[in-house]
């Protein structure tokens, strides 16, 4: 069976998607990936032909700024509607049109899709080809108990939070999302379709789907009134590592650990990957409050102002890095003090590591209610916490048994059955080759 994989060319939704299609490979399955050039090592290394971006706009890590330098100057839900205008919905033609051309030579029987970008029901319709949504974020289907997206609430506990959250949910719909909205009605209508009248964009992935496979366990979403059949929790979906070199990482990594300095407690310290240029977000506010504390302190700068940083904080205890065997790292870790990517939430949550989680764009602020709502670490609510208020929760959580004791009852639920297989098992059903 010939498998096409489709991803943004964003390491965040690329990367959980190796793993499945690894495994599809494994099964004997002919699998190529629609993502952008700069994957094409990565790809090479996995044995998987790229079959490049031609039309589409390859929206990275590392360009962002430049192509949108305006950007960098918005906040909050500004930013969020600019990023779904202009890095998601912008691209669904392109996309399309792209796809609908490597047809030609790679005759997919089923497309497995990166949930942002949005050309689901295209593929489907037009080119009657099942396909299954990959979602590498948390479930953002919408749901009557569910809050609504992009402002880090909880499930509404009252009427008063209720009718709070329906104001929000208001404003997320017809405000927020509305630029991005329009522009995939507009494209859809070019192509004689139509998205239904109700319902958000974030839906469309999910509705016009033969299949989801939705990273992450089912403990770590909300309750849900209403069940989406076609949805699959199938846990936590990591990038793939190869047996050998999974170990000589791990080798390597507690090789290193060993020159590092013995403290009783070990805090692990990461921006993530897109969000990383002012470290005075994150990174430095979290230095200031745990560089006292009898604790190593290791960070992942990223790559990003690595000499500078390790200048600025000489102390013996903190070692700061361009980048950590995080897999490994963790499983020393007592605290993991990140600014909510849920690539980075999932890992941790995999090796019982309770978190300090401080981070609001990309849709990080629905990550984190996700991870207080669990009970697994402390949200701090905001793109820049003070110092303080970081020490406060780090302290709270060494002392404070509960936190790890939650984080490894969920590590419980990651560590149950094979994610992969699991995922693998969900792509060939959708192209009608597993049983029921």
């Amino acid at each position: 069976m010939k498998i096409l994989f489709a991803s943004q060319a964003i390491d965040g939704h690329f990367n959980p998607m190796t793993g499945v299609a690894v495994r599809l490979k494994e099964r004997g399955h002919n699998v190529a990936w629609y993502t952008g050039p700069v994957f094409r090592d990565k790809l090479r290394d996995l044995d998987i032909p790229l079959l490049p971006f031609q039309r589409a706009i390859e929206h990275r890590v590392d360009n962002l700024f430049e192509l949108y330098p305006e950007r960098a100057k918005l906040k909050g839900p500004r930013a969020i509607g600019f990023d779904g205008e202009k890095i998601f919905a912008s691209n669904v033609s392109n996309f399309f049109e792209d796809i609908r051309e490597l047809e030609q030579d790679f005759a997919f029987d089923v497309a497995v899709v990166d949930s942002s970008m949005f050309i689901h029901r295209l593929v489907a319709s037009l080119m009657g080809k099942p396909l299954v949504n990959f979602v590498a974020i948390p479930n953002m289907e919408s749901d009557p108990q569910v809050p609504p997206l992009f402002f880090g609430f909880k499930p509404a506990r009252n009427p008063v939070e209720r009718s709070i959250q329906a104001a929000a949910g208001f404003l997320s719909d017809n405000v927020i999302l509305r630029p991005a909205g329009l522009s995939y009605r507009r494209q859809l209508a070019a192509y004689g379709q139509a998205a239904p009248r109700h319902g958000r964009l974030t839906d469309e992935p999910y509705r016009s789907s033969a299949a989801v496979i939705q990273t992450g366990p089912e403990a770590l979403d909300f309750p849900r009134r209403h069940r989406n059949p076609a949805v699959h929790y199938v846990g936590a979906l990591l990038p793939y590592r190869p047996p050998p070199p999974a170990l000589a990482a791990a080798e390597r990594g507690a090789e290193e650990a060993e020159h590092w300095p013995l403290y009783p407690r070990t805090l692990l310290v990461t921006q993530g990957t897109v969000d990383n240029v002012d470290q005075d977000k994150l990174i430095v506010p979290a230095l200031e409050a745990v560089k006292d504390m009898d604790a190593l302190v290791i960070v992942a700068t990223g790559g990003r102002g690595t000499e500078v940083l390790s200048a600025r904080y000489p102390q013996p205890n903190i070692v700061i890095r361009d980048f950590v065997d995080f897999a490994s790292v963790l499983d020393f870790t007592d605290v993991f003090i990140t600014n909510g990517g849920f690539g980075g939430v999932q890992l941790s949550l995999s090796k019982g590591v309770p978190m300090v989680v401080s981070g609001i764009n990309e849709g990080k602020s629905d990550v984190n209610a996700r991870v207080e709502f669990a009970g697994v670490g402390i949200s701090l609510k905001t793109e820049r916490p003070k110092p303080q208020r970081i020490a406060q929760a780090v302290q709270e959580i060494l002392s404070n048994a509960a936190w790890r004791t939650r984080a490894q009852q969920m590590r419980d639920h990651f560590a149950a059955g094979d994610p992969a297989a699991v995922a693998a098992a969900v792509v060939e059903k959708a192209a009608g080759l597993a049983p029921d």
